[in-house]
């Protein structure tokens, strides 16, 4: 495997899965987190759709401490979907990204043809206060506020009300992916509230459609390098490695015209900066 070139290391991934999962993944925690360090990454943030990932995270940072492990906790129906007490006990030890839901979120089960309840939006259309009390406890943790697989609408009022609520960490998850695309002119309207977007190397794959290359590109373009972050959400056994596959963005990106201070600063400073 060939490593991050020389203006790359260091670099952060803030979106990887591994195993012990529910699912197929193509390495354990210990097995990535070594992967990634050889590669020379100098950190990685542990995703799960149905567990908490900061515990697993501690115990692989002893095993592998070449790299900086950390972990987050996603609100589906595995932990009781907006479990205050939950979101407290992982910030507790340590966790950086609490995710709105994913696979148990109202839109992504939509998008499915299939049915889901957990919507960030109360009966009458508004924030519920669960939620609110979610988003309070991360803006004082000053953790990252990941959007999950909520729809453009939920995510535009949530990230409206965590901005009022002092979050400076807001990451929209994966903005090109059909279920949770977001419109170029949306992407310009939520920067102002803080939100930064996180573009997945794993949406060109056919895991999510296959979305053109140019279409990142394109949004990068027009919403600006500053409010983007680059991540894999790699570690299924039937796509790339994460580290090939953020070695491969960077190459795309380069060849695109963005200048090596441009991915340094999508892959390296920005994504860094989101784990201080």
């Amino acid at each position: 495997m060939s490593g991050l070139p020389e203006y790359l290391r260091g670099a952060a991934d803030l979106h990887v899965h591994s195993a012990p999962d529910v699912v197929a993944r193509r390495y354990d925690d210990i097995d990535l987190a070594r992967e990634m360090a050889a590669a020379g990454f100098g950190a990685i943030l542990l995703k799960s759709h149905s567990a908490p990932t900061s515990a697993r995270a501690y115990l692989t940072r002893k095993v592998v401490p070449e790299i900086k492990v950390f972990g987050g906790l996603v609100l589906n129906d595995t932990i009781g979907g907006f479990n205050v007490s939950a979101v407290r006990a992982a910030l507790a030890v340590g966790a950086k990204e609490i995710w709105m839901p994913t696979h148990s979120a109202h839109n992504h089960k939509v998008h499915h043809k299939e049915h889901g309840v957990l919507s960030v939006f109360d009966g009458h259309g508004e924030l519920r206060h669960d939620v609110q009390s979610i988003v309070r406890l991360i803006a004082n943790a000053d953790a990252i506020l990941g959007t999950g697989h909520i729809s453009p609408e939920e995510a535009s009022a949530l990230i409206r009300f965590a901005h009022t609520e002092g979050v400076s960490k807001i990451l929209v998850t994966h903005p090109e992916w059909g279920a949770t695309y977001y419109t170029p002119a949306l992407q310009r309207e939520l920067t102002v509230f803080g939100a930064i977007f996180e573009r997945c190397f794993v949406s060109t794959t056919h895991r999510c459609g296959h979305v053109p290359f140019a279409t990142i590109e394109n949004a990068i373009a027009d919403v600006g390098v500053n409010s983007t972050i680059l991540t894999s959400d790699l570690g299924q056994p039937d796509t790339p490695p994460p580290a090939e596959g953020m070695i491969e963005y960077a190459e795309r990106m380069r060849a695109a015209g963005f200048t090596q201070d441009d991915v340094r600063r999508m892959m390296v400073t920005h994504p860094r900066h989101l784990l201080e």
